[in-house]
């Protein structure tokens, strides 16, 4: 009889890890196909500023090419390197991060673009140093809400990484940044109340930034106002419902010729719906709300404290910045300049993406390695008392 139960257990453990790896199979599948198709589109839409600026219709394309194999490379790495490894050196890298925060900041090291300083250059590498800080910041909160940290603490570290973002300035990852923390905050167990008071709190300050910058009370009062300001404030957001509502074909887009302004960064969505149409873009929704799910169900399978809330984090900023892309496409939410996980042109936000997609695999994959040493001690006790 004793028998029976072990191998009844044996068996439902077993069965449970091949579901545990074809959801992991699943994932790694979805990752490399909007990969294929992110730079498809990226080669389509980036090719017209492309000649014109490099004289190389394919030069974004290339660009991207070598950061998605960079951001494979990173997704393998993570996924091989056990995860408890990142809770021991967390609070060295968010050390570095918050360091590299402030140096971004200052005249000479870094990048001014645009009237905003995001970008640290070293030589040839140019990078946002605020994509590295979301997986920074998701690690240290994890490991300190796994230790039983006070909630007030990480509300100040949020609050005072926020502010360094904003100091670039940086709207769009200030918002990403903030929902990462607070995601996972909630997902402690914080009371709802003092999270809605401290949400409250957030969104009166944001507020009262949003209005002492002029161009983002532009781009709020352009979101409130509708097309009102056609060719002043309101220019982007026509371009991009022109774009979305016309439909011409693939590869046909008059958008992308220099009308819509960054086309294929915050904006390539529009021109992704300009060609391929309300059916196509539904399936490439329908491919990125697939994959969450599926990062939502390995998150529900982890029983570590301190992978869960990592897991939890990693989601969080993944969904989040479709969510608050796609809506602002659409002028549910004002434009605030966050990328489209893997169809938007750049390296920082999708190296760094895909290297805590590999993270996140590594812990589910932990978990079911623990699962099966249990099976197998069970299999040797139980057969060391036969003997």
């Amino acid at each position: 009889m004793r028998q029976l139960i072990r191998f009844t257990k044996k068996k439902h453990q077993v069965e449970k890890n091949t579901i545990q790896e074809s959801k992991q199979r699943g994932v790694v599948f979805l990752v490399l196909l909007l990969l294929t198709i992110g730079v498809v589109f990226v080669a389509d839409v980036s090719s017209p500023q492309a000649m014109q600026v490099f004289q190389d219709p394919y030069f974004f394309a290339k660009q991207q090419i070598v950061w998605s194999v960079v951001g494979l490379f990173l997704m393998v790495v993570g996924y091989l390197i056990p995860y408890v490894f990142w809770r021991k050196i967390s609070p060295f890298l968010f050390g570095i991060t918050i360091l590299i925060l402030i140096l971004v900041l200052l005249p000479g090291l870094g990048s001014k673009v645009l009237g905003a300083r995001r970008w640290l250059v070293l030589g040839p590498v140019r990078f946002q140093p605020a994509e590295v800080v979301k997986l920074t910041l998701a690690m240290i909160f994890a490991k300190m809400l796994a230790d039983g940290a006070r909630r007030w603490i990480l509300i100040i570290l949020l609050f005072i990484v926020g502010g360094l973002i904003m100091l670039q300035p940086d709207l769009g990852t200030t918002l990403i940044v903030l929902m990462i923390g607070m995601g996972q905050i909630f997902i402690s167990g914080f009371s709802i109340i003092y999270f809605l008071g401290l949400g409250l709190s957030g969104f009166t300050g944001g507020f009262i930034l949003v209005w002492l910058s002029d161009y983002r009370k532009d781009r709020l009062m352009s979101f409130i106002n509708g097309l009102s300001h056609p060719l002043e404030s309101s220019y982007h957001v026509k371009q991009i419902l022109l774009a979305i509502g016309s439909g011409v074909g693939l590869g046909q887009s008059r958008q992308k010729h220099l009308f819509l302004p960054e086309t294929a960064t915050d904006s390539v969505f529009a021109i992704i719906a300009e060609e391929i149409g309300f059916v196509g873009s539904l399936i490439i929704i329908a491919l990125l709300a697939l994959l969450v799910m599926r990062l939502i169900k390995l998150c529900l399978s982890i029983r570590d404290d301190f992978g869960y809330f990592l897991a939890v984090g990693i989601v969080v900023w993944i969904s989040g910045q479709i969510i608050v892309n796609l809506t602002s496409m659409v002028a549910l939410t004002p434009l605030t300049g966050v990328p489209l996980p893997f169809f938007s042109y750049g390296g920082s936000s999708l190296t760094m993406i895909l290297f805590s997609i590999g993270i996140l695999l590594n812990i589910a994959k932990t978990k079911m390695s623990v699962e099966r040493s249990y099976v197998g001690r069970i299999k040797r006790t139980g057969n060391e008392k036969r003997t």
